[in-house]
Parts: structure tokens; C-alpha cells; sequence
């Protein structure tokens, strides 16, 4: 880490994909703020013995994905369910996207994306972990390797049974809804 950062400029230049990233792995708002606090206290914490070996952003993917999986251990002991990251507190005007579709069509985007998103809370902690670091935050295998301390084949495998597991979740849930539409419209 260059020494003329302040800890204040790490956590503005990171706090969003922090957040982003945890909201992601946990697939809940439930406690965001917190977690991210966490991130950035186990962070504050270690940097005095970061040797800079790695770029500070891996070893900050580390942290937040090791206090993701504390809070999967933690919801695991309380015996949540897991919620959907879709925000139903906002009114459905806020989340429709581009008007140049029509509302059906963005009705079914919406739908198909509340069914990745819930179908990627019911992979595994490490699927989920590197579908996340790997897809939306767009990390290398080397990166990921590197923030999940895992050789590079081992998420070249988890990535692909997690795309495999996701993709068949996915198809099954379409063949169910256009049975269910097909069965309605009769």
C-alpha cells in the first residue's frame, strides 16, 4: 500500500465494492453496514502487517469474503432462510429499468433475475464466493485464487460445477413456469 494513502481514501476508494460485493455474497441487506464496518475493521487492523506481497484490493476481497462466510456460519446458527437481495422496501417504479421496453418485458427480466439471484444463495458458500468474485466483480482466476487462498484449478472446477448447478436450476425453473403459464392460459 503506498504510504501516502490515508485509511480514509482505502475505505472511500473501496467502500463500494465492499458493499457491493457483500450484498452479493450474503444475498441481504439484513446487516449490510455492519458487515462492511467489519470488512474495513479487520482491515485497519492488518494493515500493519500487509506486506504488500498481493494488491491491497485481493487482500481486501479476502477480508469481505471471509466476513461473508462469518455471517453464513452466523445465519446458519440462527436457522434463516435466505432472502432474496431484491429490495422490497422501494416501490416497483424504482426498479423498473429502460422505458424503451415494454412492462412485460422488463417484468420477465426482473423475474429472471430474482431467480438467479435465488437459485445463487442455494449453491455453495465457495461456488457462490467465486461465481460472485468471478462474474459481477469480474476478478481473474489468479485474483480469486489468490483471495480465497485456493489453487488455480480448484475454481477453475468450482466455477465451472457453480455454472453448471446454476444453469440447470435456471432451466428447471423456466420449464416450470411455462407449464404453470401454459396450464393458466387454457
Amino acid at each position: 500500500m503506498q504510504t501516502d494513502l490515508t485509511f480514509e481514501q482505502v475505505v472511500s476508494d473501496h467502500q463500494a465494492m465492499v458493499f457491493r460485493t457483500l450484498l452479493r455474497l450474503t444475498g441481504s441487506r439484513e446487516h449490510l453496514d455492519d458487515l462492511a464496518q467489519e470488512v474495513f475493521l479487520r482491515l485497519y487492523r492488518a494493515l500493519p502487517s500487509f506486506r504488500g506481497e498481493s494488491l491491497l484490493t485481493t487482500y481486501l476481497y479476502r477480508i469481505t469474503v471471509n466476513v461473508a462466510q462469518d455471517e453464513w456460519k452466523r445465519r446458519r446458527r440462527d436457522d434463516r432462510t435466505h432472502i432474496s437481495i431484491s429490495d422490497d422496501t422501494s416501490g416497483w417504479e424504482d426498479r423498473l429499468q429502460h422505458p424503451s421496453r415494454n412492462a412485460e418485458q422488463q417484468i420477465e427480466e426482473r423475474e429472471f433475475q430474482q431467480a438467479v439471484e435465488e437459485h445463487l444463495q442455494r449453491l455453495s458458500q465457495i461456488e457462490r464466493a467465486i461465481l460472485v468474485l468471478y462474474h459481477q466483480e469480474e476478478r481473474s482466476y489468479e485474483q480469486i485464487a489468490h483471495a480465497l487462498n485456493l489453487p488455480i484449478g480448484t475454481v477453475r472446477t468450482h466455477l465451472h460445477r457453480g455454472r453448471k448447478k446454476l444453469r440447470e436450476a435456471l432451466q428447471t425453473h423456466q420449464t416450470e413456469e411455462r407449464r404453470v403459464a401454459w396450464t393458466t392460459n387454457r
